[in-house]
């Protein structure tokens, strides 16, 4: 595969726009919140939310153990610290919280005004380092950065009162859903272990299970994952439908799934399907952010092109969060409970056993690599039907953009590609996999529809009055 050079993107690109906010009303019933007009979520712009998701992508990217569920987990309890943070500024919508037993959010003070932005601002600054205990101090001091700029911005804007009040406010939200996030004993802090608790050998005994490849670390990652917190589905819901039976007869649906994988890259993968399969890989760390938050990436592309308003941000980023959560929970539940071994150790030992697959890490020179954890359903395919669904919902389902999300890299085929909505998207990014050598058709398929279905849960959870 045609891998160049090595470009390292920008830690962070500040979007600079100016932010008003209207002074709150006189006379007001001391017994409410002051919400008038210029007081509200939808009357600033994006930037802040904007940034702080920029700023997590480019963290995630070099953090080892964040793959595939802590880096969504950490996206969706940062986004319901936003939302619970913001939601008095934001009629129309209400309080999820009572859905999650054991999450008490802090109340604003009544009749006093606060400033959405600071609440955000002091809210990620809080969390963001707690999520990331492993960062880098060129990466906490991006963080202390960026709390800086808007803090500075606010000062200048609402005056110290309400700057103090609203930085009191959003790190008193984040404190309590940090502490909400500690109660998950599967979810807090996996990262610093991803193979923990599980003995892949035990549930090893014949042609078809999931055994390790090689290069890799020989043992699955994420074997307990499937009991982390979810947001939107039940215990029940996490399973996805059943894969294909197993069978190594020529004549049977896998063989010929098989042998579609073989084909594909055998002797070598045509230029467009190169393209698509280093487009849309996002595997590797240190190279990329992971499959999960790639989708916020694409919703924050959203958010620049339309000068969404932050009450859209902060809706589209709750949502996604917990959507990616949801689906990396669901997809590794299943994965687990299937045990379906990748196409590389069936094709190996049915077909050719020479053969490798074709993605290729630039950061060590491994050739051959499949990710270390059964393959059905698909992990790029559930999370990017989870991820297309909200970004529908939010923007539309006809939404036609070019994504750059990798526009200037070198050391893969970055050049953007158009889509004429979220769902082509996330079918391209499913058949992706396919080329690549690292799944067969069906995962893929049920992975779309697993993650869409799980996309719609988060969609219908009672947002809005």
């Amino acid at each position: 595969m045609r891998f160049l050079k090595f470009y390292t993107l920008p830690i962070l690109t500040l979007v600079v726009g100016g932010l008003f906010l209207m002074p709150a009303c006189k006379n007001v019933d001391p017994d409410v919140p002051v919400v008038t007009e210029g007081n509200l979520a939808k009357s600033h712009p994006n930037n802040v939310v904007y940034d702080w998701n920029e700023l997590f992508l480019e963290v995630e990217r070099y953090a080892a153990g964040y793959r595939p569920g802590p880096a969504p987990r950490a996206l969706a309890y940062l986004g319901i610290a936003d939302y619970e943070g913001c939601i008095t500024g934001m009629p129309g919508y209400h309080s999820i919280a009572p859905l999650y037993a054991g999450l008490v959010i802090p109340q604003v003070e009544s009749g006093k005004q606060y400033h959405w932005p600071t609440v955000i601002n002091a809210s990620h600054a809080y969390m963001m380092p707690r999520f990331f205990i492993n960062a880098s101090a060129a990466q906490l001091q991006a963080m202390t950065g960026l709390e800086a700029l808007y803090d500075d911005r606010a000062k200048q804007e609402v005056g110290q009162e309400v700057w103090a009040r609203s930085k009191d406010y959003g790190k008193a939200v984040a404190t309590a859903v940090w502490e909400y996030t500690k109660t998950d004993v599967v979810g807090h802090n996996h990262f610093l272990d991803p193979f923990q608790g599980y003995d892949w050998t035990q549930h090893y005994s014949k042609d078809g299970d999931w055994k390790p490849t090689f290069p890799g670390p020989g043992k699955p990652m994420g074997g307990v994952w499937g009991g982390a917190r979810t947001f939107a589905i039940s215990e029940s819901e996490k399973i996805c439908r059943k894969p294909l039976p197993y069978s190594a007869s020529p004549t049977s649906d896998l063989y010929s799934q098989a042998v579609e994988v073989y084909a594909q890259n055998t002797p070598s993968l045509s230029y467009e399907d190169e393209w698509v399969g280093e487009y849309w890989s996002d595997d590797l760390l240190n190279l990329t952010f992971s499959p999960g938050p790639r989708w916020l990436a694409i919703g924050d592309e959203a958010l620049k092109l339309e000068n969404s308003n932050l009450e859209t941000a902060i809706f589209m980023s709750v949502k996604m969060g917990m959507a990616l959560n949801d689906a990396a929970v669901g997809c590794w539940k299943s994965k687990f409970v299937y045990n379906v071994e990748r196409p590389q150790t069936y094709i190996n030992r049915v077909i050719d056993a020479n053969w490798k697959p074709a993605l290729y890490n630039p950061m060590t020179g491994d050739i051959g690599v499949t990710p270390s954890f059964p393959a059905y359903p698909s992990g790029h395919s559930t999370m990017g039907g989870a991820g297309a669904e909200i970004l529908g919902d939010v923007f539309g389902y006809a939404y036609a953009m070019t994504d750059k999300c990798h526009e200037g890299r070198t050391e893969f085929e970055g050049v953007p590609r158009s889509f004429g909505s979220f769902y082509e998207m996330a079918q391209e990014n499913a058949w992706s996999r396919v080329p690549l050598g690292v799944h067969f058709r069906m995962d893929c398929d049920e992975g779309v529809r697993f993650g869409t279905v799980i996309g719609r849960k988060v969609n219908d959870l009672p947002w809005k009055n």
